[in-house]
């Protein structure tokens, strides 16, 4: 079979999210925040027989590095994928996609002047195999170690206790070039996400709020003139690792994000193609309205929230027809308050639904 990556830009079957690409310095997103708890999953290829590769950075003077993926403060549900280097370990450099026009796409690491960093998985008697992006679905792309025989072995971040996740690439707008770093123009980004479970025929989930009782309620768009529209999360393309959150108005499926805001709680919006502002709301018992907030930031990922006029506060999740549950959140590629634009507006982050963490 062969593996060929689909290097048109890609438009949604339902609705179409465009944000500007992004620039910033690898420097300024080897963490979040230093102060944060981190934890180190090994970054590993899987042969067919079980064993483990290493998976290693190596610069051009053949010094080899390791990559891990860091789990910060507990997050697990997106976790960034880092080259450690150098005389310690001590500088975490960003793994990346790179916009590239061979059939596979790159992976390296980029340094903070631009350099690039090799990602290979090594072998137990040396062999060097390229690691690349080799397959896409929807928003989410294959990555692979490949043989000195043409043969693919998956890439898995691993905890110390034995969790694994899945390693691969994300894009978050359709460009060609979805962002820039010290100058190295990518194609996508690269993260640990939990394994997802198979959602079979359930190609459109109910956002819903999930209260500490034991109950649910719909979560709605509200225009200006107080009308609520659905807000459904979208399984598509094969690709269960991200699916799109939407609020269903007028014929468009309009996306969600978190915005740009000094509030202590970051209000949650749909967007339309127009830059028209939505409300996001829960609507709870005897139509009582619920505000819908970002609110604590771990790593990439902005919690969301039901909030109530009380202060208690609630899950939001996207539900299958058969009751999969996914996490909705908000998630950032971009260490700075501004994430991006879709049509026109900055937003802090986008909102998509995960497969929910061990």
């Amino acid at each position: 079979m062969k593996h060929v990556l689909l290097r048109t830009s890609w438009q949604a079957i339902i609705g179409i999210f465009l944000c500007l690409p992004i620039f910033y310095s690898a420097t300024s997103i080897s963490t979040f925040n230093k102060d944060v708890e981190k934890d180190l999953w090994h970054v590993k290829a899987i042969t067919p027989d079980g064993r483990f590769l290493d998976v290693k950075a190596i610069d051009q003077n053949g010094k080899i590095f390791s990559v891990k993926a860091l789990e910060i403060d507990g997050n697990t549900h997106l976790m960034d994928i880092k080259a450690l280097v150098g005389d310690h370990d001590d500088e975490m450099l960003p793994v990346k996609m790179l916009a590239s026009g061979d059939a596979f796409f790159p992976i390296k690491a980029i340094g903070k002047n631009g350099e690039i960093y090799d990602i290979k998985a090594i072998t137990h008697d040396n062999v060097k195999l390229d690691v690349k992006g080799v397959g896409r679905t929807g928003s989410v792309i294959q990555i692979k170690a490949i043989s000195q025989y043409g043969m693919l072995f998956g890439i898995k971040a691993i905890s110390p206790s034995g969790i694994t996740h899945d390693v691969k690439g994300i894009k978050m707008t359709n460009l060609d070039v979805e962002a820039e770093i010290n100058g190295v123009p990518i194609f996508a980004h690269i993260k640990a996400f939990p394994p997802p479970v198979n959602l079979g025929s359930d190609y459109i989930l109910n956002v819903r709020m999930i209260h500490t009782d034991g109950v649910s309620f719909p979560v709605r768009a509200i225009d200006a003139a107080g009308v609520q529209h659905k807000v459904k999360a979208f399984y598509r393309h094969g690709n269960a690792y991200l699916l799109d959150v939407r609020a269903m108005i007028d014929g468009k499926n309009l996306p969600l994000a978190v915005m740009v805001s000094d509030d202590a709680l970051s209000p949650v919006k749909a967007i339309g193609t127009d830059g028209q502002i939505y409300d996001i709301k829960a609507i709870g018992e005897n139509g009582e309205i619920i505000d819908i907030k970002g609110t604590e930031s771990l790593g990439n990922i902005i919690h969301i929230k039901a909030v109530q006029s009380d202060g208690s506060i609630h899950g939001v999740k996207a539900v299958s027809p058969t009751g999969v549950f996914y996490d909705v959140k908000g998630i950032k590629m971009n260490p700075a308050l501004v994430e991006g634009r879709i049509s026109g507006v900055e937003i802090r982050a986008n909102i998509r639904a995960l497969p929910q963490v061990r």
